[in-house]
């Protein structure tokens, strides 16, 4: 029987990691962001170049409480946001399919490092001025022919290996 949120034995852990979302449109995506975000211990979003509608029951629903969880700014002006986070000494890494970009689990990072996950749009993935600010580029291996996946669900697996203790 699958047990309820008091039940669950978790333990509640909170990583350095901020999440900058890059023009994410869907409502069900933002919610759905805020309740990965909560699940992995996200300590902020940042949402950039969108401006997400807090009132949509379609958010609402999918997020669940999560919005009340997780803090999060709108943001606009994000280069000059991460060039404040690089100072404070931030990785950056871009989760997206590019040229040189490596598979997640073969990135170099330190436990419990300070870290930057940006990623993109639905449709047009992360804007280049954005992509240009990461230090590392960053991909989820896969072994279809499909070369995309929802980018709730990259942003799931991408949290998973970033919180691995």
């Amino acid at each position: 029987m699958q047990l309820s949120h008091q039940a669950s034995r978790f333990k509640s852990k909170a990583f350095p990691i901020i999440v900058i979302a890059d023009g994410i449109q869907s409502p069900a995506n933002i919610g759905g962001l805020f309740r990965i975000c909560e699940a992995f211990g996200v300590a902020r979003i940042i949402f950039w170049n969108s401006a997400p509608d807090f009132s949509s029951t379609r958010l609402k629903r999918t997020a669940r409480d999560t919005i009340n969880k997780v803090p999060y700014s709108i943001c606009e002006d994000v280069i000059s946001e991460i060039e404040i986070l690089k100072n404070k000494k931030y990785k950056i890494f871009a989760l997206e399919i590019t040229a040189d970009s490596i598979a997640i689990e073969d990135i170099q990072r330190e436990k419990d490092q300070n870290t930057v996950l940006i990623i993109g749009n639905e449709r047009h993935g992360i804007s280049q001025p954005l992509l240009n600010t990461s230090d590392q580029e960053i991909h989820i291996r896969m072994y279809g022919n499909n070369s995309s996946m929802n980018v709730i669900q990259a942003t799931a697996i991408a949290l998973h290996s970033l919180t691995k203790v």
